[in-house]
């Protein structure tokens, strides 16, 4: 049978989300699957964003001071995060959320309310949540929001991409984070674009991929309010953007892997951002703010 080229879009998490099926399968019935799989976008959302005080993440806030029960899928991103908290020293710290708030990252993009959970900005660290996995449970030592973005877009990915399990040949892409299985349609490995960070339009470097997951975490995607508005990538130990790197690139075997490690080795700067992903054994591409690229593992 002919193979055809299905594509759906949607849009989720404030962002584009697209997906390319390659298969000989009717349109409707490949739908079916790709609808499943953008319905755990929405999930994802309801439960990790720091936009919406009735999310899960926002209302652990109240419960300071004692143990609460999470959801599977909370517990899995906040565990991650904090992992990753631990290796880079709390560089990358998901603790930041009140200081997002206050650079202005505080609005929720389907309703346009600002989010004030009055909270303190300093003097918090990942060290404050306790999770304990086998009881399913988080305390934290004191209020705080915990800002999950870096992991839980990556982490829908994953999930979506479950959904779609009996498709061989796939391109799932989220905000420019991309996860692809197979082949494209013309039989190749897919072909990925890095976008350069300071130039617009301009390619920094491709790769051919398959059966992987590309993220990039970059200091233009978002900016604060204002005409000198600052990067959304802070180091949480200084509470100030980013300044040694432009963007970083992770190839890996999951989004939720590409998506917490680019934001890691963002934070980590240039050697020791290189250094931490040698460690872990997977691809990247990270581009200083004059264009200087360096690339590991691939």
């Amino acid at each position: 049978m002919t193979r055809l080229d299905h594509a759906f879009a949607t849009i989720s998490m404030d962002t584009m989300v697209n997906v390319q099926v390659i298969s000989d399968q009717p349109r409707a019935q490949v739908e079916q699957a790709v609808q499943r799989g953008f319905a755990w976008f929405d999930t994802v959302e309801q439960i990790c964003t720091r936009f919406d005080p009735a999310s899960e993440v926002m209302r652990l806030i109240g419960s300071a001071g004692r143990p609460v029960r999470m959801s599977t899928l909370l517990l899995e991103a906040a565990t991650f995060a904090l992992s990753l908290a631990e290796q880079t020293d709390g560089a990358f710290d998901p603790t930041i959320g009140a200081r997002l708030e206050q650079m202005g990252f505080n609005t929720n993009y389907k309703t346009g309310q600002r989010v004030h959970s009055a909270t303190t900005v300093d003097r918090v660290s990942y060290r404050d949540v306790q999770i304990d996995r086998r009881a399913g449970t988080t305390l934290l030592r004191q209020p705080l929001v915990l800002d999950l973005n870096a992991v839980v877009k990556g982490l829908a990915i994953d999930l979506a991409v479950r959904e779609l399990h009996e498709y061989a040949n796939l391109c799932f892409e989220a905000g420019g984070d991309i996860y692809v299985r197979g082949r494209n349609a013309g039989g190749e490995a897919w072909h990925i674009g890095i976008q350069h960070p300071r130039m617009d339009g301009l390619i920094a470097r491709s790769l051919r991929l398959a059966d992987e997951a590309v993220c990039t975490s970059g200091d233009y995607e978002r900016r604060a309010p204002g005409v000198d508005g600052e990067s959304h990538i802070i180091d949480a130990r200084t509470r100030r953007p980013v300044t040694d790197l432009a963007s970083v690139t992770v190839v890996a075997p999951t989004a939720m892997a590409a998506d917490g490690l680019s934001t890691a080795a963002m934070v980590l700067g240039r050697e020791r951002g290189l250094r931490f992903l040698e460690d872990h054994a997977v691809g990247g591409v990270l581009i200083a703010p004059d264009g200087a690229i360096v690339s590991v593992n691939l």
